[in-house]
């Protein structure tokens, strides 16, 4: 087929089952395999779904690891999907590769990237319930490196924003080995990247071990090769640094200094001890004004965790929410796509993304292009503008300290420490994995908690 026969609406029914696609049909009779006409049909619902995941990926991806994606994502626990599907899915799954030739993507000027191929004039009857057999391992090229990695990151479930970082250090890593080819990349290379990081470039411990890190992943997913006990020796040794706080009065002249949405955002990022990227994901659900809770969802670490919402916030958090009912209605009025779903809730729940509940508590004021799917939706609020936004503040409030987002939270865990709630509690609350982490604000905390005093100021009383 020239162009892929699939698209948003419901299948159609005949009686109680799916009408079985044309392409479906001729896709199954080119392999030789015998369904009947339910298993012909349910078989058109779950191949256009997979099309549809495909669209919305926007990704020029080989079909077999947007099929291994697919599935990975209807499996998913939280997907909650029946073993009879899963059996469906793969077994269609498995006659789509098998039948198809020529796939490849192009660009359509009203929904972007969208899948192209054709079935095979002569397919190998099989089995429709067997696996597939993995191809040859075809090592990557130079050209399409970014790709594979893009791929192999994306089916692990792995946040964009590592995405983005994974593929920045693996660009500086082939650029400073440019005239290696990949084939010969070994462990020795990586070290040599990784001591000129450290010590060409003196860059910090963190920013060291994310970069080793990204290319450990390189070479297991992408090159499918191991680097030995490198790491041992690479990984670089992080120091105990403490980290800035903010007197409660510098914490007061500094939320003085701020207004409106983004003023409310500080406010709920020292409040409730959030950090910046859990305030920005927030969603309407994930509030709750009668119970004085905020539901932070799949924190770092992927944990979910509830904290206190502060009871000063209570009366402008609902004069927000009723704002933000007012532009869900005139953003479905002008037909804008839902919002963006996480994991496997997109395909489970395509029409999720248009209910109020899930839409972001924190909207951006304009549509903006969607960086996987190229749809154009309204996003949440950028990282920019609220660290804007704090720096600002700053320079109004004439604090005199390294202030970021994170400060907040910092101080918001230290103020806990000296208000004298317990360090178990505190750890919940922040989402610590370990106490460790969180008995560093004791370290912070004012004299007077700690009970330590200068011997210059004389005698303790």
């Amino acid at each position: 087929m020239s162009r892929s026969e699939f698209g948003d609406r419901a299948p159609e029914r005949d009686g109680k089952h799916p009408v079985p696609k044309e392409w479906v049909r001729r896709l199954v009779a080119s392999q030789g395999l015998n369904l009947s006409e339910k298993q012909l049909g349910w078989w058109s619902v779950h191949l256009e779904e997979f099309l549809r995941y495909c669209r919305k990926r926007g990704e020029r991806v080989e079909a077999r690891i947007l099929a291994r994606g697919f599935y990975d994502a209807l499996a998913a626990p939280e997907a909650r999907t029946p073993p009879y599907r899963l059996d469906q899915t793969k077994q269609s799954l498995t006659a789509f590769i098998r039948g198809i030739e020529n796939w490849h993507w192009e660009q359509d000027e009203e929904h972007g990237w969208q899948p192209r191929f054709r079935i095979k004039i002569h397919g190998i009857a099989s089995d429709a319930s067997e696996t597939a057999a993995e191809p040859e391992r075809r090592l990557p090229d130079r050209a399409d490196w970014e790709r594979e990695l893009r791929t192999a990151l994306r089916v692990r479930h792995y946040a964009l924003r590592t995405e983005s970082t994974y593929a920045q250090w693996v660009r500086q890593f082939l650029e400073f080995h440019a005239a290696v080819p990949l084939a010969e990349l070994g462990d020795e290379h990586v070290r040599r990247f990784v001591e000129h990081l450290a010590v060409g470039r003196n860059v910090a411990a963190t920013t060291q071990n994310q970069a080793f890190s990204a290319l450990l992943f390189f070479y297991r997913e992408v090159l499918q090769r191991e680097l030995g006990h490198l790491g041992e020796t690479v990984r670089a040794k992080r120091g105990r640094k403490l980290p800035v706080v903010m007197s409660r009065q510098e914490i007061k002249r500094f939320l003085e200094s701020t207004d409106g949405t983004t003023g409310l955002m500080l406010r709920l990022i020292y409040g409730a001890g959030l950090r910046l990227m859990e305030c920005l994901r927030l969603r309407v659900k994930d509030v709750d004004l009668d119970r004085e809770l905020v539901y932070v969802r799949a924190g770092k670490g992927d944990k979910d965790r509830s904290v206190p919402l502060p009871r000063s916030l209570t009366a402008i958090m609902h004069s927000h929410r009723e704002r933000l009912r007012e532009l869900f209605a005139r953003d479905r009025e002008d037909g804008v796509p839902g919002v963006f779903l996480p994991h496997a809730l997109e395909v489970k729940y395509p029409n999720a993304g248009a209910e109020f509940a899930w839409q972001w508590f924190f909207p951006s004021k304009g549509l903006l292009n969607d960086p996987r799917s190229g749809l154009r939706r309204r996003h949440h609020v950028h990282k920019n503008t609220i660290m804007a936004a704090v720096k600002s503040a700053v320079r109004a409030a004439r604090i005199d300290k390294a202030v970021s987002c994170h400060t907040l939270r910092h101080s918001y865990a230290t103020h806990l420490v000296e208000d004298g709630i317990d360090p178990r509690s505190i750890q919940e609350l922040l989402g610590h994995k370990s106490l460790e982490t969180t008995m560093i604000y004791t370290h912070v905390a004012t004299p007077a908690v700690r009970r330590v005093h200068s011997p210059l100021d004389g005698p303790s009383q």
